[in-house]
């Protein structure tokens, strides 16, 4: 399997989204999946969903992409964080 392509995205493409890229970075690894994973605004996603394999926003997108997104919120509040986790760790099985 290729390695796959992550962008977190957030506002500022800093607090938020470094602490929800953290706990992505260690689920990835914990899960043995190859995966390089990065950070950005949620303003600049359109230009890189041609080379994702998944956006995790910590705010509501309703955008469609063309590829899975997954609501970050739970790495940063930890409420329902394991099924944002199975939500992620799906998405990049596909």
């Amino acid at each position: 399997m290729s390695k796959k392509v992550v962008y977190v995205a957030c506002g500022g493409a800093v607090a938020t989204s470094t602490i929800a890229a953290d706990k992505i970075r260690t689920l990835l690894k914990e899960n043995n999946i190859d995966a390089e994973v990065n950070q950005c605004r949620i303003s600049e996603l359109t230009s890189y969903k041609d080379r994702a394999d998944l956006f995790v926003t910590t705010a509501k997108v309703s955008k469609d992409y063309g590829i899975p997104v997954v609501h970050g919120a739970p790495f940063i509040t930890g409420i329902k964080q394991d099924k944002a986790e199975q939500d992620v760790l799906i998405a990049l099985s596909e």
